[in-house]
Order: C-alpha cells, then structure tokens, then sequence
C-alpha cells in the first residue's frame, strides 16, 4: 500500500453490487460480522443498498462506500441504530490497516460538519474493546439486542472528541 493514498467517500449507490456482495461475502470480513451470512446475493445486496442508501433521506447520514485509490475499499460511516448515529466500518482484508484514517475523517464529519452530540459504535461480545476505542474517547454505554446478537455499545460525546482532539476536529 502506498505512503499516500487518496480516500473518497461516495455513496453505496455508486459502487457495483458485485464488489458490494464479495466484500460482504468474504470469509475474513464475515467473521467480524456477526450479523452477516455467506449467502449475500445480488436480490439481498439490492435491498441492503436502498435500505442503507434511504438513511441520507430520513436521518441526515448513512452509510458510505470508501474508494481509495480509486478502488471500492469497504462500506461503513455513520447509519442509524435505534436512535444514535453508529460508526460502521468494515473494510476488505486487503484495506485491514486503514481503519483509523477512515474513522479520522468519519469522527471529523460527524462533529464539525454534521454536528451530532454523540455517535455509539457497537461490538459483538466475541470482539474486545481495543485501545483505539479508548483513545478516540468512547466511553462503554451499556448493551443492545439485534437478531438475536448481544453488542457492547460505546459513546463518544462530541465534547470529549473536540478535547481530547484539540485542533484535529
């Protein structure tokens, strides 16, 4: 991977089903999700893009595809969970190792230009906290239920960001 890499955020409508469908296909990734299934086919991959895509409408936010290099490189961002803003990230193995430019930028979008309070990311109890959650400031908020799938849900205030960021937000 290059030193310098350019990232682009577009919405999910304007990447291929295909790439979409082998990213949420692929061994590796499906392991860290738990609500994933291998069988994501195109017809499920369609209406997983409108439902996602139909956030900007109703919430303001939603999710993004992320190009780097001009390469589909992974979906995530900001998408609405029962209330909050949740910070996704899911990123193709080849992408592994990007992941905190990506929530840089989404962290900034989020505070300075969306202006939200807070914004909650959530683990599946199989994934530990790791020190990247704690040096972006959330702070542990409790546990939802999804399909059955018990999270840990983590809060960032946009106060605590801006501290704890200084000039960087």
């Amino acid at each position: 991977m290059k030193n310098k890499m350019h990232l682009e955020f577009k919405r999910l409508t304007q990447v291929s089903l295909d790439s979409i469908i082998e990213l949420n296909n692929h061994p590796l990734v499906l392991r860290q999700m738990p609500l994933g299934s291998p069988d994501f086919d195109r017809e499920k991959c369609q209406m997983w893009v409108t439902q996602k895509d139909s956030q900007w409408e109703m919430f303001g936010y939603g999710p993004w595809a992320f190009m780097i290099d001009g390469r589909f490189a992974g979906w995530g961002g900001l998408q609405y969970e029962d209330g909050d803003a949740d910070l996704a990230l899911v990123l193709h193995p080849n992408y592994w190792g990007t992941g905190k430019i990506i929530c840089d930028r989404i962290i900034q979008q989020a505070f300075t230009e969306m202006h939200l309070e807070s914004i909650t990311i959530l683990l599946p109890l199989t994934r530990s906290a790791n020190k990247a959650i704690s040096r972006y400031g959330f702070q542990p908020d409790g546990e939802v239920i999804f399909d059955e799938v018990k999270f840990r849900r983590f809060r960032l205030f946009a106060n605590h960001a801006l501290e704890a960021n200084g000039d960087g937000y």
